[in-house]
């Protein structure tokens, strides 16, 4: 399936979900500043006398400036992803870019999480009981011009549970193409929508609204809100 085959969206505001583990703060710098200009300078000045700021900030060569969607609430929530890149990829990426995946819903972000919890955490050995707490954002951001493989049935290979391959040459095509992102099925709860953003520049808020925490007994054994924003 080649990009242009897939329908485009005309833009209108939408409301997503997302969840991090909240032993990642918001990166302080981006919510101080209102424009590229004034990140700059501000970061130049705080690099002198705070060595962890490039670690906290991440890999900026990653995203141009023009792309950061400084002023608005939770700019480095929506930022994050982009300097921040998991090496090991997801579905949309290689592990050479980031991507913002969204959900249609808090209930299938959370399966969507779960899943990939639980895939990281079997791994790990002698790992037999631990508690994880996650932040639940709420975000808001406009579809213009993404594309819409959600109407690919959920039999095709860009779904395929564990196998990336053909996704990841997807989400390359998208973002060669400079299309902001696109709309797709949950794999993990089947039903649901989710949202691969390859910018952050489409966001307009993005702000935590709850406390999530799954506890690990040699598998996932509960999931369940702990409190509110």
């Amino acid at each position: 399936m080649k990009v242009a085959e897939l329908p485009v969206f005309a833009g209108k505001p939408l409301q997503a979900y997302r969840l991090v583990n909240s032993k990642f703060p918001p990166i302080a710098l981006f919510e101080d500043v209102a424009d590229a200009d004034e990140f700059d300078v501000l970061f130049e000045i705080q690099a002198l006398v705070n060595p962890r700021l490039k670690n906290e900030v991440g890999q900026l060569e990653l995203i141009p400036r023009s792309e950061i969607p400084f002023g608005i609430p939770g700019c480095s929530y929506a930022t994050a992803p982009f300097t921040h890149v998991n090496p090991a990829g997801s579905r949309f990426s290689d592990g050479s870019f980031g991507v913002l995946y969204l959900a249609d819903s808090m209930e299938t972000a959370l399966a969507e999480v779960r899943y990939h919890q639980s895939l990281y955490w079997s791994k790990v050995p002698s790992l037999n009981y631990e508690r994880f707490v996650f932040r639940g954002l709420t975000c808001t951001f406009g579809d213009a011009g993404m594309k819409d493989a959600a109407t690919l049935p959920t039999h095709d290979p860009i779904y395929a549970p564990d196998d990336y391959s053909q996704s990841r040459v997807l989400g390359r095509e998208i973002r060669k193409a400079r299309c902001p992102g696109l709309r797709y099925h949950s794999v993990r709860l089947p039903g649901s929508l989710c949202w691969a953003l390859m910018t952050p520049k489409p966001v307009s808020s993005i702000i935590q609204s709850a406390h999530y925490e799954m506890v690990w007994n040699g598998q996932i054994t509960s999931v369940s809100q702990i409190s509110e924003a």
